[in-house]
């Protein structure tokens, strides 16, 4: 019996799509796995239609790495309309309420600390997290609401910007889970006024360089020159998805039982435990592994070694 036909190319790397407003990250991510012809695509986290900014997409091998990457810390631009709330927390919902806005700068300025930190937060009706097996958006749009657990988030930072009432911009810096919306409601009800978001920025995630960002309409105008080899040079390496792990080098004889899915004992002098990259005498991403404290490296997620 043969084997299927593959669709697209063994072509491996992140791209850092600046996405367009409008679009659903899935949306965008198989316009961008089309464009570079690839056999696998993946994104590593959701941005809502309205929002714009950095979206990851893994591409091959990338894609065992990219919960990496949906675990990274973001970074947000958010601009909020005080006095209305909507029943998703942003533009696209429908106004729930409507309440005078009798908020000053020192107001807000006074209001932030208690949203900065370790908090718990309730996940929003019109989000993606599962019950039973379903969207809890789907419910949502059925005019069912789902009991939800409040689950801890980390507010790193949350910055002041701009306050032109009714319109408040904040910067955020954000552990994995943090809905923004649902930051900006709780924001709204703290002052008494009620607040959505209007505009959504992703600036960052995790390291990856703000520069490295490409917008969908130059994206598809390298595309129209027809080179894959021009495209190729804008993606990121495989291994910046777990970038922030330390490297680990590896000689001949570890690299061959590593791809084989061996555990191998090492010299630890340094005393390394934990997750790592690992990488072979020739300087070759593997993938990850655990080393624990017996000095004995665990394979975790390893790439495909093409010959």
């Amino acid at each position: 019996m043969s084997r299927p036909r593959k669709r697209g190319r063994d072509i491996d790397g992140v791209f850092l799509l600046d996405k367009p407003q409008g679009m659903s990250s899935n949306d965008i991510m198989q316009k961008v796995k089309r464009v570079f012809q690839a056999n696998k695509a993946g994104h590593t986290g959701a941005l809502d239609p309205l929002a714009t900014g950095m979206l990851p997409i893994c591409l091959g091998e990338a894609t065992k790495f990219s919960q990496f990457l949906l675990d990274a810390d973001k970074r947000y631009q958010v601009t909020a309309k005080l006095g209305e709330r909507t029943d998703t927390s942003d533009a696209e919902g429908q106004v729930v309420e409507t309440r005078i806005v009798n908020v000053s700068e020192q107001d807000i300025l006074a209001a932030l600390p208690h949203f900065r930190g370790e908090l718990m937060q309730v996940p929003t009706m019109f989000s993606a997290l599962k019950h039973q097996g379903k969207p809890l958006y789907e419910y949502a749009r059925a005019g069912i609401t789902v009991e939800r657990e409040a689950r801890p988030i980390t507010i790193f930072e949350l910055n002041f910007i701009a306050y032109d009432a009714p319109y408040l911009t904040l910067e955020v810096h954000c552990s994995k889970g943090t809905y923004i919306r649902t930051l900006i409601d709780d924001l709204g009800e703290y002052l008494g006024c009620g607040a959505h978001v209007t505009v959504l920025r992703r600036t960052a995630v995790a390291n990856y360089p703000v520069e490295a960002m490409m917008d969908w309409e130059r994206l598809q105008a390298l595309a129209e020159q027809q080179d894959l080899a021009l495209l190729d040079q804008y993606l990121l390496p495989t291994d910046s998805a777990v970038s922030a792990l330390p490297a680990l080098h590896l000689n001949q004889e570890q690299s061959q039982a590593i791809g084989f899915g061996q555990r191998v004992k090492f010299d630890n002098p340094t005393q390394l435990t934990g997750q790592v990259r690992l990488f072979s005498a020739t300087q070759q991403f593997l993938g990850v592994g655990r080393v624990d404290e017996g000095n004995v490296i665990h394979p975790q997620r390893l790439i495909s070694q093409k010959q």
